[in-house]
């Protein structure tokens, strides 16, 4: 009816609606267009849709200036534990944040995302014919994993891969756009300065890159080479879901300088600068605070904190140290209203 009748169809499906999977029929969006101009109330029409490149296409062609967009990363730590689901460390790395994950029993994470980069694959870029050579894309991917939360050498890794450095930057921009991988920026004072000016690389969900990386089980993630930059992946993403809850923008960070002195992150807020170094020891020490304490004395910061996947401390110790199953809760102001749910 969408296709060949949609007056009939909005007859049927009348505003406020929402619509998912969009994509599949963009051609509907021609006739809300008209609805919307003779229409002028706001929030009649959501659209959903799990192919971002077909969906953002059909979207900014019918709609530009119209639409307000909202990123949709999987669902956060605090939304887990609201449905009274909280996971330990390797387990919570292991099966990522999917909501597919957590609304249907007895299902392996490795064979979930095996099936999700599949379908990823053929849906939403051999379909629209973005790269041409998928086996070397998919090479790329393996790649990433191997490289999370370091640096990222564009050089290198098209070396590796086998494909040119410009074929390497268009591929890791379709990887982003499509929320797959995210690039954190790093902070430096000056152009001139001595701090790192090149971004890090995380995944937007643990268990694509545990997957990737072929991480089975909860013993084989204690036991990884690469967890505790997993788990650094896992509280980079939480915040950045924060971003995007609130409709915040670019204040996201790390901090490196020539001498290897680091901050993991870093949150730009009117008030000024809030730093984390994330751990995944369940130890406590404070060696922890030597990136935290350079960066205050150099730079200065509103506020420090050290994520961790110990158990709560004590109060003594409350506001430098907490438990990653309140990170969310670390990046979101005070006037936040709601995040939407799947």
């Amino acid at each position: 009816m969408a296709l060949n009748d949609p007056i009939s169809f909005f007859a049927r499906f009348p505003e406020p609606v929402i619509i998912d999977e969009i994509q599949r029929v963009p051609s509907l969006l021609s006739t809300v267009q008209v609805r919307i101009d003779k229409n002028k109330v706001k929030g009649q029409y959501v659209f959903t849709g799990s192919a971002q490149i077909q969906l953002k296409e059909a979207v900014s062609q019918s709609l530009a200036g119209r639409t307000s967009v909202l990123n949709m990363l999987p669902l956060s730590l605090k939304e887990l534990q609201e449905e009274g689901i909280t996971l330990d460390r390797d387990v919570q790395l292991l099966a990522g944040n999917m909501p597919y994950m957590f609304a249907n029993e007895g299902i392996a994470p490795s064979e979930y995302y095996k099936s999700y980069i599949a379908t990823y694959l053929e849906r939403d870029i051999a379909s629209q014919n973005q790269v041409r050579d998928l086996t070397s894309f998919e090479k790329m991917l393996h790649l990433l994993a191997s490289r999370v939360g370091q640096l990222i050498n564009e050089s290198a890794l098209a070396i590796d891969i086998g494909v040119s450095t410009k074929t390497l930057k268009r591929w890791l921009s379709i990887l982003e756009s499509t929320h797959i991988i995210y690039r954190l920026k790093p902070w430096y004072s000056s152009r001139t300065g001595q701090e790192v000016k090149t971004p890090k690389l995380y995944f937007c969900d643990t268990g694509i890159v545990s997957y990737l990386l072929g991480i089975k089980t909860p013993q084989q993630m204690n036991r990884a080479p690469l967890m505790g930059q997993i788990f650094e992946n896992m509280i980079v993403i939480e915040a950045l879901k924060a971003e995007y809850d609130n409709n915040i923008i670019d204040s996201l960070f790390f901090f490196r300088n020539s001498n290897g002195v680091e901050v993991d992150l870093l949150h730009k807020r009117p008030e000024g600068m809030n730093i984390f170094e994330i751990k995944s020891s369940m130890s406590l020490s404070k060696d922890f605070l030597k990136g935290i304490n350079f960066y205050k004395n150099k730079y200065g910061a509103t506020s420090s904190c050290v994520i961790y996947a110990g158990e709560d401390v004590p109060e003594y110790l409350e506001a430098e140290f907490i438990n990653f199953h309140n990170s969310y809760d670390m990046f979101t102001p005070k006037e936040a209203k709601f995040r939407l749910r799947f």
